[in-house]
């Protein structure tokens, strides 16, 4: 049963400390209560608040990691519905499956497209999270000798070993051993095997039943084996089944702190037909999926999910930034240009990506405007001349060039002359209004 604000302040120090970030202990225990804060915040907490509060203090839906090393992966931890009440904690793994039963060029290419998955958007690497090994033949040798090759290929990428088979299942989880693989494959029939296997193997098992109610019963029991760390499965195949049980799935684990259902959902999209799949899969990233299971991965694919996934997961109340600082664009030296811009992610990998496709290099200022773009920053009284004649003098960048002139946006030419009047002994120049005129103006000016 979760707790209220008030019966959290009874078991906290109410020292008003604010070494939790709030001005009052009852703040603090108004926001545990609705799981907008984590316990460890209050370094004064006592032992024995931690233990009656620890359970009402969990997320409602489980944090899971699997794999290790850099590429682990973690999941769950979720405790809003909506991401604009809080942001979404951590993203879904994709997970490309290979069979047993495919060809060995079919799987080398798979190995390949996931090794080869990593792309760089706005400064965050997105790729394929992992393999999804499925035991189509029914044959533990083959699905085990699957894994040997995987394992081989790719050591460090995490792996879910799909298979109902206890048999299969063990020799394939031996050959990732201490590498918190998913056992995916218990059912009503199969629980306390599969469930052995993984306590044995240290392993996060993924249980599936057709539909909510049997999931719930299989839950609990498996949880009444000794398994704490579950992927559920509620059978759901087809688009407008994951949208109602997903999302049955995160309102009972939010709103209800129904401990049976708070795991991290997977779910299945494989579809013959590429496009399709995005679209289910791109469903399943939305409403609430930590695992997606998908059959292909084609880069036009990965670049829609990966692009759909960033968003979601990022904060819509925190815009993405970049650090404030002089970057360098090229190799460049004491004469090439300075240019400014703004700390929005995005402003800055396009403008960034315009100055390197010139061949010119140059210094690049990028001012913090609280992840504001250059004209919503120029409205919001960030981007005005006495600022950027501030941060210019403060970076130190005069120490880099000779020169003394600063190229600023075209869309904010009315402050070349109050950024020359701060900024004495310098020349402003008004640059283009669109980074994609960037090339032809600096190769212009280095003619």
């Amino acid at each position: 049963m979760a707790l209220t604000g008030v019966e959290i302040f009874k078991l906290l120090p109410k020292t008003n400390c604010k070494k939790c970030g709030f001005p009052t202990c009852l703040a603090f225990a108004m926001k545990l209560a609705q799981r907008q804060v984590t316990l460890d915040a209050c370094p004064d907490v006592s032992d024995e608040a931690k233990r009656i509060l620890g359970e009402a203090s969990a997320p409602p839906v489980r944090p899971i990691t699997i794999g290790a090393g850099d590429k682990a992966v973690k999941m769950g931890e979720e405790t809003v519905l909506f991401r604009h009440e809080k942001k979404f904690v951590n993203p879904n793994v994709f997970a490309l499956e290979i069979k047993d039963t495919e060809p060995d060029d079919v799987v080398e290419g798979k190995i390949n497209d996931l090794l080869t998955s990593e792309i760089n958007r706005v400064g965050q690497l997105l790729r394929i999270d992992a393999f999804c090994l499925t035991g189509a033949s029914g044959d533990a040798g083959s699905l085990e000798g699957l894994a040997k090759r995987v394992a081989e290929k790719a050591p460090d990428v995490p792996v879910i070993i799909s298979t109902e088979d206890p048999e299969a299942a063990e020799a394939a989880l031996k050959v990732f051993g201490g590498k918190k693989a998913v056992l995916y494959g218990a059912t009503e029939a199969n629980a306390e095997k599969m469930a052995a296997l993984a306590k044995a193997n240290g392993a996060v098992l993924g249980v599936r039943a057709e539909g909510l109610e049997p999931l719930t019963a299989l839950t609990e029991k498996v949880k009444s084996l000794g398994v704490e760390d579950l992927v559920i499965d509620s059978g759901a195949r087809r688009a407008r089944e994951i949208l109602e049980h997903n999302t049955f799935i995160r309102r009972a684990a939010v709103k209800k702190n129904f401990k049976p259902l708070g795991y991290p959902v997977i779910n299945f999209v494989q579809r013959d037909d590429p496009t399709m799949e995005a679209l289910i899969a791109g469903l399943g990233v939305a409403k609430y999926a930590s695992i997606v299971v998908i059959s292909s991965a084609e880069k036009w694919k990965n670049l829609a999910l990966f692009t759909l996934r960033q968003n979601i997961y990022t904060d819509p109340q925190v815009p993405m930034q970049v650090e404030q600082k002089i970057y360098k664009i090229g190799e460049p030296t004491e004469e090439s240009p300075l240019l400014i811009t703004t700390n929005f992610s995005l402003t800055y990998f396009i403008v960034s990506g315009e100055v390197e496709n010139s061949r010119v290099p140059a210094h690049l200022a990028v001012m913090d405007c609280e992840g504001l773009s250059v004209l919503t920053a120029w409205a919001a009284g960030k981007f005005t001349g006495a600022k950027i004649a501030n941060f210019i003098k403060e970076s130190g960048v005069e120490k880099e060039i000779k020169h003394r002139e600063l190229i600023i946006p075209g869309y904010v030419a009315i402050l070349s002359g109050a950024i020359e009047e701060k900024l004495e002994g310098w020349k402003v120049t008004v640059g283009p209004r669109e980074a994609n005129a960037l090339p032809s103006f600096l190769r212009s000016r280095a003619a």
